[in-house]
């Protein structure tokens, strides 16, 4: 055939599998890794020795981190967007950058499709398929691991059988490693009361490698951004690298999300966040010490909205941009400092700062606030109760003529 097939590649076993099979079926393979995050220069160049070991005609590496960080991961923040109250989204807005970017350059190589590793039963199927169709509608998509309904334990045996070795825990877990987390899936996710044991984590060590001390972080943020770690400015990528290990030695970020999928059934995973969450606890603080209340109400019902829309491959709706806009404009005021103590697997807000601050001195809480008088306080406090006290006193003289007539 020799037809050309761009292979969105991870260098998993999902994915080497495609990269082989594939092969076999007479493609001229083209495996892209997107750098989302997660892989160190290191195991970039091991991914693409490895793509290379298994036949493929060539390898690219595309670096994506500041677009994710720039379109997609700083509106997750806006939003303090948690799936389930838990889940900080981890890969969602990774697979509409690695779809783009492996479309792309589909179309730079003339290939005839475009292949990804995906199961039939999670999402991120869904995610690749929307995104592919997007950005390269004219381009067939391949996907070996759906149409051929394989579990691990086959895929493992037909690569074996042909020379290819994979590490034994790529063959137990699938893992997704992402500079917004990594997600973790295996037989204990598969039952509702699994637990993970320790060696199947990643990013954070077990409580007895942790530190004896806690660790103070003060992050700054500007309109909404974070930009600095204890004083010190940072771009995006690096920032929230530097934040992943920081708060990940203190086992900070682990956590099990239970949810709808978008194909409708019930789906669970493990998850390590360390910066993500961090992240979004402190500017979820400074977001209740400068913005109103009716925008507080409403950043968290339409923030919601536009993380499940993310996450249920929705991200191409024109009210997502509507819905950015309005995130974007409401993060005016959210400039300040946080700081954060991290120990013990737990991440706690300590205060939070602000030039925006509408704790201010005059409206400081408790006696000593001077903005009103206890005269005003009490005619307020009758005014505020009068409705409740109109419905108490109606329903006593109601209770009392129905009385009497009975």
């Amino acid at each position: 055939m020799n037809e050309k097939v761009v292979l969105a590649y991870s260098g998993g076993l999902d994915t080497t599998y495609c990269a082989v099979w594939l092969r076999e079926q007479g493609y001229a393979v083209h495996t892209c890794t997107v750098q989302t995050g997660g892989f160190d220069a290191d195991e970039l160049a091991a991914i693409a020795a490895r793509a290379r070991t298994l036949g493929v005609v060539d390898h690219c590496t595309v670096d994506a981190r500041r677009e994710l960080c720039d379109d997609y991961l700083r509106y997750l923040i806006f939003a303090n967007a948690l799936r389930g109250d838990v889940y900080p989204l981890s890969v969602s807005a990774e697979r509409i950058v690695q779809a783009k970017r492996c479309a792309q350059h589909g179309i730079e190589r003339g290939a005839a499709a475009l292949a990804h590793g995906s199961t039939g039963a999670g999402n991120d199927q869904v995610r690749f398929d929307v995104g592919f169709r997007i950005f390269a509608p004219e381009l067939a998509i391949l996907t070996p691991i759906r149409d051929q309904a394989l579990t691990r334990e086959q895929e493992v045996a037909y690569l074996g059988e042909r020379g290819v070795h994979v590490p034994p825990k790529t063959g137990v877990y699938s893992i997704n490693r992402g500079l917004w987390g990594t997600t973790i899936g295996g037989a204990e996710t598969h039952r509702s009361d699994g637990v993970l044991p320790e060696d199947a984590y990643v990013l954070t060590p077990p409580p007895e490698r942790r530190p004896t001390t806690p660790e103070e972080v003060a992050i700054r943020f500007a309109r909404g951004v974070p930009v600095a770690l204890g004083g010190t400015a940072l771009e995006p990528v690096r920032l929230i690298e530097t934040l992943n290990e920081q708060a990940g030695r203190h086992g900070v970020g682990r956590g099990v999300h239970v949810g709808d999928t978008i194909l409708g059934i019930k789906g669970r995973v493990a998850f390590e966040a360390p910066a993500a969450l961090v992240l979004i606890a402190a500017h979820r603080e400074l977001e209740k010490l400068v913005l109103s209340r009716q925008q507080l109400l409403w950043k968290r019902t339409l923030g919601d909205l536009y993380a499940s829309l993310l996450h249920e491959a929705r991200f191409f709706d024109p009210l997502m941009r509507d819905l950015e806009a309005f995130l974007l404009s409401s993060q005016r005021t959210v400039s300040g400092e946080v700081r954060v103590r991290l120990f013990a697997g737990q991440a706690t807000v300590l205060g939070a700062t602000s030039p925006y601050s509408l704790l201010g001195a005059g409206a400081r809480y408790g006696e000593t606030s001077s903005l009103w008088t206890g005269a005003e306080a009490a005619a307020f406090s009758k005014i505020y109760g009068l409705q409740d006290w109109l419905l108490a006193r109606a329903a006593t003289e109601g209770d009392a003529a129905d009385a009497t007539v009975d």
